[in-house]
């Protein structure tokens, strides 16, 4: 728990909050003073983790129920976020992401647009939508979407994803371009083996595979992730932006 609370007057937006990395940020938002607006397509699972937040309800926090890559249900998200607070949030972490492995020879169409989908459209659908939000209303905020180290180097089975990953890289890096202007500054964090639902699935002796090439010589918690999404949620990152940074334990690097 942060000894100041650093994001007092801060209105946070988690998408894929119900569960990792989403829930973990959610909670350490939370924790550093932000009312945050939890959001995941599976809404009973957005509603646990508020309930896993500081204060009984009705408290500062809410669930929201939105699938990200539909363009609609992203600006209806923002929408009813303002609609909540009477204000656009001034901190948007896109946690949101899904998996569909298979090596490149077998890798169907379906399961290439259904990452794209979610991973970098959902991405932009929110950026977008967010950054409408603040410019309209003449706030500042931070912009932090997830990408994975995966978007950097690659991963075997991984075509999709990786190639999600690095979309983000580079969609984060133009925003950042474009809404300095307007006081708004976009970051991305690149975790990588991070004990988490989604790398549950990953044969362990895979796990152990990567664990032997981390120099830090383990797995990485979601907490690790959302430490730094507290950072560059907060003005101790005021001089940031277009940053990509990586929470791997020295793998790849």
């Amino acid at each position: 728990m942060a000894s100041q609370l650093r994001l007092r007057s801060a209105l946070a937006l988690v998408t894929g909050a119900g569960s990792g990395i989403g829930r973990a940020v959610s909670v350490r938002l939370a924790g550093e003073g932000a009312a945050v607006a939890a959001c995941d397509l599976d809404g009973a699972a957005a509603q646990e983790t508020v309930r896993l937040l500081d204060g009984p309800p009705p408290g500062p926090h809410a669930a929201f129920q939105a699938d990200v890559s539909e363009a609609g249900a992203a600006r209806r998200l923002l929408e009813q976020v303002q609609a909540r607070y009477s204000r656009p949030p001034s901190v948007v972490v896109s946690c949101a992401g899904i998996t569909r492995d298979e090596f490149l020879l077998h890798l169907s169409e379906d399961d290439w647009d259904k990452v794209i989908a979610v991973n970098l459209k959902g991405i932009f659908l929110v950026t977008q939508a967010a950054a409408q939000a603040l410019v309209s209303s003449g706030c500042h905020g931070s912009i932090i979407n997830i990408s994975s180290i995966v978007g950097k180097v690659g991963n075997v089975g991984q075509t999709n994803y990786a190639a999600s990953k690095a979309g983000v890289i580079g969609l984060t890096q133009t925003a950042a371009r474009e809404l300095g202007r307007h006081g708004i500054r976009c970051n991305s964090v690149l975790p990588g083996f991070i004990t988490t639902p989604m790398t549950q699935k990953v044969p362990q002796k895979v796990l152990d595979k990567v664990t032997g090439m981390i120099p830090m010589g383990h797995m990485g918690d979601p907490k690790d992730v959302a430490d730094v999404v507290a950072f560059l949620a907060s003005e101790d990152s005021g001089y940031i932006t277009g940053a990509s940074v990586e929470v791997t334990g020295g793998l790849f690097m």
